[in-house]
């Protein structure tokens, strides 16, 4: 059976646990996930209560707090979320992306310092690491052996080296301050280490984000299609192929499942960068390509969105006092209704936490997006006289 359009969105809503809250432990449900984007502290938190039936904040403050959960460098070089099991075969299949995006760009090539110099700091670090550092106090101790380069040194290795981001408080365990702590030594990759890892990432992409193709997987990770194919052929019929109606060939697990074509797709509020809006070749599974320019801005931002039926809709922000939500489109009143008790639970996490969650990024509505349909939807005021309502 050929899969249509519809069912690989289903498919993937599916696995990332968009059709039904389940109720798991936290860092079983990035697992499942495979990862969540992390660039903004607060997304992590935001798309586990999307996915986790009676998600509590403070389970994922913990599992940060014992690295159960560990965020770190990795897909598309970018902060990510992943189980603390996966760090290390996910690091050995990244690392020649990693060290290639900062030893070859010209802000360490300008320097008279060769990649093996940066390397020379990797075992010293580690030990310096074994405590919560910021990147000032790193820097410093760089500057004893690199002088005025230790900054491009230090900016390299925090993206490829071995370490993780340590928690540092706020609302969302990590604050704009970083802190950084070393890996544990498992994640030192030997040689043969990559192509492992590249299977066992692979793996996990299909089973949260398949079917899909190889140009998928090479997007969501900025692996080479070389490495790519590579592993496709050295899991044999652990991978299989399947068919859809694009020219690309699609591939999913032996074993998977995809639901049917009538499925109803719950409205979901979804934090910004959410993974399953970059898991696939532009515009991806959700995402209506008239849409786009709204929603992934040019310098790479993409906002909270308002999933209707399993396709964005339009976005959503925090506002004085509640949420406003934009609908690109008309919606009818059952969906409304929908996305608008969404909006009423996120506001109570919000309150506990950060009622002005992705603020700063508020300038892209003050720019204008193509909205038919606004509602605002009313939270505890800090008074606490203010009930959810929607106006």
């Amino acid at each position: 059976m050929t899969l249509t359009p519809r069912r690989l969105a289903l498919a993937t809503l599916d696995r990332q646990l968009l059709l039904e809250r389940e109720r798991l432990d936290v860092a079983e449900a990035v697992r499942r996930v495979c990862a969540v984007q992390a660039q903004s502290p607060a997304s992590p938190y935001l798309a586990l209560w999307n996915r986790v039936r009676d998600f509590a904040p403070e389970d994922l403050d913990a599992a940060f707090a014992e690295r159960r959960i560990v965020k770190a460098s990795l897909m598309r070089i970018t902060l990510h979320a992943v189980h603390a099991e996966d760090y290390a075969p996910f690091r050995a299949a990244m690392l020649s992306t990693l060290r290639a995006s900062r030893l070859y760009d010209r802000r360490f090539t300008s320097t008279s310092l060769t990649p093996a110099d940066a390397d020379s700091v990797l075992p010293e670090l580690a030990g310096f690491l074994d405590t919560p550092r910021t990147g000032a106090e790193v820097e410093k101790e760089v500057t004893a052996r690199f002088g005025e380069d230790a900054h491009r040194v230090w900016w390299a290795l925090r993206t490829y080296a071995p370490i993780h981001h340590g928690p540092t408080g706020g609302p969302w365990s990590f604050t704009a301050r970083n802190a950084y702590l070393a890996a544990p030594a498992d994640a030192e990759n030997g040689p043969g280490e990559a192509a492992a890892g590249v299977r066992r990432l692979l793996l996990s992409y299909l089973r949260a984000f398949g079917p899909a193709t190889a140009q998928d997987f090479a997007r969501f990770t900025l692996l080479t299609r070389g490495a790519v194919d590579g592993s496709l052929h050295e899991l044999g019929d652990r991978v299989v192929p399947v068919a859809g109606r694009g020219r690309a060939a699609l591939f999913d697990l032996a074993d998977a499942t995809v639901p049917a074509e009538d499925t109803e797709a719950p409205p979901r509020l979804l934090p910004m960068w959410d993974s399953t809006l970059l898991a696939h070749v532009v515009p991806g599974r959700f995402l209506p390509p008239e849409y786009r320019p709204a929603v992934v801005r040019r310098n790479g931002d993409v906002l909270p969105c308002l999933l209707v039926d399993g396709r964005v809709a339009g976005v959503w922000r925090a506002i004085d006092g509640g949420l406003e939500l934009t609908a690109f489109h008309k919606l009818g009143k059952a969906a409304w209704r929908g996305v608008t008790e969404e909006a009423e639970k996120l506001l109570a996490l919000l309150a506990d936490r950060d009622p002005a969650v992705y603020r700063r990024y508020g300038h892209w509505w003050e720019k204008g997006l193509p909205g038919a349909e606004h509602v605002i939807v009313k939270g505890w005021s800090r008074a606490g006289s203010d009930f959810p309502g929607t106006r």
